[in-house]
C-alpha cells in the first residue's frame, strides 16, 4: 500500500509542478545545467500529446480556418489586449512595460496542447488554434515590435523555427509513431513521461531567475497584479461568457488556454536578448503564476 502511494505521488501532476517550483527556488544551481533540456522536453511533450490528434482533422482544410482564426482572436485580441492595457495601467516603470509589450507579442505556450489533455478540452481545437496564432505572429509580432520599439522584434525565420521545432516536428513524430505502432506502448508512460518533462521546464525557468524572486519581491507586486488578472481573472472571464457565445463543453477549455497561457520562454528570451533582466521580470514572474494557475484548474475540475 505504502509503494502503492508512493508511485502515485511521483506520477501526480500537481506534485511535480509544485515540486519544480520549491526546487528553482531552494537549489536553484543545476539550472543553468538543464536549460538546454527545456526545448528537448517541451518537444517531446508536444510529441506525447498530439498523439491523439487524428489525422482526419487536417484532411478538410475548411475546417481549419475557425480554429485558427479562433487562436488568432483569443492569444492576440483578448489575451494580448488585456497584457497591454492592464500592463500600461498599473506598471510606471519603463523596463517592465516593454516586458508586457514582448509578452503581448508572443504566441501561445505550446502547453496550452498538453494542459488541454490534462483538463479534458478539445484537443484537435488547441492544435489547429495553436497553430495558427503561431502563423499569424509571423507578420503580428514583428507589426508591434515596429509600432512600440521601432525595430525588428525577432526575425520571421526565427519563429518559424520555434513553429517546426514545437508543433510542426513533434507532430509528424507522433505520425510516425502511430505508424510503426510504437504509440500503444508508449500510452502507459504517457503521463509521467509527460509531467517530468514538464518539471525540467518549471524548475530551469525558476530556478534561473530564483534572485529575482527572493531579492526584490516587493517590486513584484504590480506585475504580478497583472499575472493574476491575466490568468485566473481573464479565465473566469472567459469560462462565462463562452455558453453566451455558444461556446460549450470541452471546446471552453481550449477557449479558455488559448485566451489565458503566453509562450512566456520565448517572451523572456526576447526580453534577455533585446533588453535586459528587468525586461524580462514580467514574463519570469508569469511563468510562475502559470503553474498555480494551471494546479487550480485541475483541481476545479476533480
Amino acid at each position: 500500500m505504502a509503494g502503492f502511494s508512493y508511485k502515485r505521488i511521483l506520477r501526480n501532476r500537481d506534485f511535480i509542478l509544485c515540486l519544480g517550483l520549491g526546487l528553482g527556488l531552494l537549489a536553484p544551481r543545476a539550472a543553468a545545467w538543464t536549460e538546454g533540456l527545456t526545448l528537448p522536453a517541451l518537444a517531446v511533450v508536444m510529441t506525447l500529446s498530439t498523439m491523439g490528434v487524428s489525422g482526419r482533422v487536417f484532411r478538410s482544410p475548411g475546417a481549419l480556418v475557425g480554429p485558427s482564426l479562433a487562436g488568432l482572436a483569443m492569444n492576440y485580441l483578448v489575451l494580448g489586449g488585456f497584457i497591454l492595457g492592464a500592463g500600461l495601467l498599473l506598471v510606471d516603470d519603463p523596463a517592465l512595460r516593454d516586458g508586457f509589450v514582448i509578452l503581448a507579442s508572443v504566441p501561445p505556450a505550446v502547453a496550452v496542447i498538453p494542459f488541454t489533455d490534462f483538463l479534458g478540452g478539445d484537443r484537435d481545437f488547441s492544435l489547429i488554434g495553436t497553430t495558427g496564432a503561431y502563423l499569424g505572429a509571423l507578420g503580428i509580432m514583428p507589426l508591434m515590435a515596429l509600432f512600440f520599439f521601432e525595430a525588428g522584434l525577432v526575425s520571421p525565420i526565427q519563429l518559424m523555427i520555434i513553429v517546426l521545432e514545437l508543433i510542426v516536428g513533434p507532430l509528424i513524430a507522433s505520425r510516425i509513431l502511430l505508424a510503426v505502432g510504437l504509440a500503444g506502448r508508449i500510452e502507459p508512460y504517457k503521463g509521467a513521461v509527460t509531467n517530468w518533462s514538464f518539471f525540467i521546464v518549471v524548475y530551469t525557468v525558476v530556478g534561473l531567475n530564483r534572485d529575482l524572486f527572493v531579492h526584490h519581491p516587493l517590486s513584484l507586486v504590480p506585475v504580478a497584479g497583472v499575472a493574476v488578472a491575466s490568468t485566473f481573472v481573464l479565465g473566469l472571464i472567459i469560462e462565462r461568457l463562452a455558453p453566451i457565445l455558444g461556446v460549450a463543453g470541452r471546446r471552453t477549455t481550449s477557449l479558455v488556454l488559448l485566451g489565458t497561457l503566453k509562450n512566456y520562454g520565448l517572451a523572456g528570451g526576447l526580453a534577455l536578448a533585446l533588453f535586459d533582466r528587468q525586461t524580462a521580470v514580467p514574463a519570469t514572474v508569469s511563468t510562475v503564476f502559470m503553474i498555480v494557475y494551471i494546479i487550480w484548474l485541475g483541481l476545479r475540475k476533480k
